[in-house]
């Protein structure tokens, strides 16, 4: 395990925050942080940012890839979460369509909105904010969990009902449980107290601690185990339900299902792996500006959503992900949740 030190915090007078679209870079079966190396993996993410993504993953990402699906050109980071699918009545499964947040430039196709904050999402905070390091990664939530209560405990980890595209309240620790008029949008916040040494650890999440509020919010001091602040780090994944609005089953119960088959979403989660290359992360975080205020050298380099939509990989699956499927890809998803390992 490589270990880092890290100085202590200073009072800087305002902390950047970020916020930026992504478009979709591949939807496939592989997940470098999980199960590294094993092709395909258990169940289908999607996935954004830099092209360096492999089944195998290690080192300084930011000096790997050589595009990014992001707006800013120095983020070569992955960002992925299981995808979603509608199951029909007749058994079958389709794979739902996702669609760009209502904030972001038009044009980008499906992809995630991702946030680095420190205090809130209307306002800058003051905090010393520490970029992550060469190689850091992490994951949040677990696909394990499989109860209510369990996943009302994992704050941040919510689901949105959406009248339209601007629905950001009430958040939900479960799938709705009628038709959206204007989808669904998962939610996934990332903890943002590092100890500042470990760059991974076992089950990607103890080198972290989560001092998150719902939504939003401010989050709460970090403990002396866990003593650096590093950005929140939050997605924003809008699901287009709607076309399968007429098509809720009869009985009520929801027909939508994350892709290892929880129908529940008690076990929603993300995975994180840091990408930006050299310095550029902790320039931004030392800067005062916010949102697409940042953007055009303003200390970050943008792109256009054109540039966004060329960068891609291949699926290293030959796998049908389109159309009516007869069941979900990875054996239905519930043998992968006994067999891969989360932390619970």
């Amino acid at each position: 395990m490589k270990w880092y030190t890290v100085s202590a915090a200073l009072i800087a007078p305002s902390q950047a925050a970020l916020r930026f679209g992504c478009s979709t870079l591949s939807i496939q079966r592989l997940d470098p942080l999980v199960e590294p190396g094993h092709v395909p993996s258990a169940h289908v993410h999607q996935i954004v940012g830099g092209n360096a993504f492999n089944a195998t993953m290690t080192g300084d990402i930011g000096e790997k890839g050589t595009c990014t699906t992001c707006t800013f050109t120095e983020d070569f980071s992955n960002y992925w979460t299981a995808d979603m699918f509608f199951k029909h009545e007749n058994g079958s499964y389709k794979k739902v369509p996702i669609m760009q947040n209502t904030a972001l430039p038009n044009g980008i196709i499906g992809g995630m909105t991702i946030y680095y904050t420190q205090k809130d999402f209307n306002s800058n905070g003051n905090q010393k904010i520490t970029a992550f390091p060469p190689g850091f990664r992490m994951t949040v939530g677990s696909p394990t969990i499989d109860t209510l209560d369990r996943a009302k405990k994992n704050v941040g980890l919510r689901f949105v009902c959406l009248q339209d595209k601007g629905t950001r309240f009430p958040e939900l620790p479960d799938f709705p449980t009628k038709p959206c008029k204007g989808g669904i949008m998962t939610v996934h916040h990332f903890p943002a107290c590092w100890d500042g040494k470990n760059v991974d650890s076992p089950d990607h999440q103890s080198h972290m601690y989560n001092t998150a509020k719902e939504a939003f919010l401010e989050a709460g001091p970090c403990p002396s185990s866990h003593p650096v602040r590093v950005p929140q780090v939050a997605y924003e994944t809008l699901y287009d339900t709607t076309q399968f609005n007429n098509m809720w089953p009869k009985d009520g119960s929801n027909p939508f299902y994350l892709a290892y088959g929880d129908n529940k979403g008690y076990g929603t989660h993300a995975d994180y792996l840091f990408g930006w290359k050299g310095d550029s992360l902790q320039k931004a975080m030392d800067s005062s500006c916010m949102f697409n205020a940042c953007e055009n050298g303003r200390p970050l380099k943008s792109q256009g959503v054109a540039a966004m939509n060329n960068c891609a990989v291949k699926s290293a699956i030959k796998e049908n992900l389109d159309g009516w499927l007869k069941e979900l890809p990875g054996s239905g998803g519930m043998k992968a949740r006994r067999e891969v390992k989360f932390k619970a």
